[in-house]
């Protein structure tokens, strides 16, 4: 069976247009605002994939809602904003040989794309009476894309069988992909989740209180590509649900493959997931936490495909005669003389992106509020962060009515970031719009676009 290698690394290109790279808390507006720095300000729903002590706290409110939150970001560490632009709204103009040199250079990266989408559907919560803590669950939609390219990866797209690497190429000299390719990454996931976390104060002493909470959440899987060539060694397969369309060929009446097909987000796995987490409150100010979430795995167990290392083959490409790099690419894992050795599966087990998170915060006032999160992967795969998470960030009211948000982040496969929010409050409702980075928006270098907003943001039951 000769089915393409295309089905693994453009499935990562496809999961961009879905609804989230791991950052879960970009459907939350106001903590994007904050440039993701959450751990000690999350309350009701929000604390979901963050901390699921913080239900144990006592609020102002005893309840919340929400419906239909969400977050979008986009981010090229190497490529500039002018060339960016180009990949994706001009991607049809001509490029000179000048063009091809810059392009080589700039798909060269550890993080040549980050892209996720979050979307918080619906998010309820609730505070139990007699000092029995709170519960709040939630439905959202999570997809991200990770694609890193080294020089060869990238010098191969661009320039085809003019690519360095096949100046003295010969077949019986021929590198392993896994060598020559070593630090290209190719990832896309998405997925629906459903969840459930309860916390609860099990220390209330003076001048200290400690919750502890507990997180579960049934993950239906939409679809994955994961794709890491080290030095050495290769990893590569996907899953995905019809809804994008792949031409499975004669795999789809193959023994040892569970050819699933229709139309739209059908699911293609499931998993289930825990969140544990641990909350202190020091004095009147000073807020601690510290939780582990995303434990657990996912089973795919339809459309799989796992693909293996092999002799990296000459293409009879001549590379890209315009900016349409993504066209390309999928190009390059199309044609018989590239595809890679792989073969069907009945189903794929896959952990899922598993990360410590810790925050100490100051709370002032209700006027006043600041933090300090760091957010540590613990694993390498799909929708995991890229690096560790640092960020520092801040709420303050000038007035009853406003909120404003900022701070400074970086790592995450984002760089460093300046973020801005401004939600609009009152006893019972808030909305608001809010960007990880505004320098990103704007800056020709390092482009980072994201945009989080809520319109329907409830809070019930204020004991003010």
């Amino acid at each position: 069976m000769n089915t393409s290698l295309r089905l693994l690394p453009v499935a990562a290109l496809l999961a961009v247009p879905f609804v989230s790279r791991a950052q879960n808390e970009l459907s939350n507006f106001s903590a994007t605002g904050r440039g993701g720095v959450i751990n000690t300000f999350a309350t009701d729903y929000q604390v979901i994939g963050i901390n699921p002590a913080n239900l144990g706290r006592k609020t102002n409110h005893k309840g919340a809602l929400t419906i239909g939150e969400t977050g979008i970001g986009v981010a090229s560490q190497s490529l500039n904003k002018t060339l960016f632009k180009k990949l994706i709204y001009q991607s049809e103009d001509p490029i000179t040989p000048a063009g091809r040199v810059e392009l080589v250079d700039a798909l060269t990266s550890e993080n040549t794309l980050n892209a996720n989408v979050d979307v918080t559907t619906l998010g309820f919560a609730i505070a139990l009476p007699n000092g029995l803590g709170g519960v709040a669950v939630s439905h959202r939609m999570r997809s991200g894309v990770h694609v890193a390219l080294n020089r060869t990866a990238a010098d191969i797209i661009v320039n085809g069988k003019d690519a360095d690497i096949y100046e003295n190429y010969s077949v019986g000299n021929a590198p392993k992909v896994s060598v020559a390719l070593a630090g290209t990454n190719m990832q896309g996931t998405i997925t629906s989740e459903f969840n459930i976390a309860y916390g609860i104060q099990v220390l209330d002493k003076e001048g200290l209180k400690l919750s502890a909470g507990l997180g579960y959440r049934y993950i239906q899987g939409l679809g994955i590509a994961d794709i890491r060539i080290e030095d050495g060694t290769f990893y590569g397969y996907n899953a995905l649900s019809p809804a994008f369309k792949v031409n499975y060929g004669d795999l789809s009446t193959a023994t040892d493959f569970n050819y699933k097909s229709g139309s739209g987000l059908s699911t293609v796995g499931s998993g289930h997931g825990v969140d544990i987490g641990l909350a202190a409150e020091v004095g009147k100010m000073l807020r601690l936490g510290v939780s582990v979430v995303d434990m657990g795995k996912m089973t795919w167990d339809g459309n799989v495909l796992t693909a293996y290392d092999q002799d990296l083959k000459e293409t009879k490409s001549n590379g890209v005669d315009s900016y349409n790099v993504f066209e390309e690419l999928a190009n390059q894992f199309d044609r018989d003389d590239n595809s890679f050795t792989y073969e069907p599966n009945k189903e794929r087990n896959g952990a899922l992106p598993t990360k410590l998170r810790t925050g100490a915060g100051i709370r002032i006032s209700e006027l006043f509020e600041a933090g300090v999160d760091v957010t540590v992967p613990l694993n390498k795969v799909a929708g995991n962060l890229t690096s560790s998470f640092v960020g520092l960030g801040v709420d303050y009211k000038p007035v009853s009515w406003l909120r404003l948000s900022s701070g400074v982040t970086g790592g995450a496969g984002y760089g460093a970031s300046l973020p801005l929010g401004v939600t609009f409050v009152t006893s019972s409702w808030e909305a608001g719009i809010s960007s990880r980075d505004m320098v990103g928006l704007f800056s020709e270098s390092s482009p980072y676009t994201s945009v989080a907003f809520g319109l329907l943001r409830f809070k019930f039951g204020s004991d003010k």
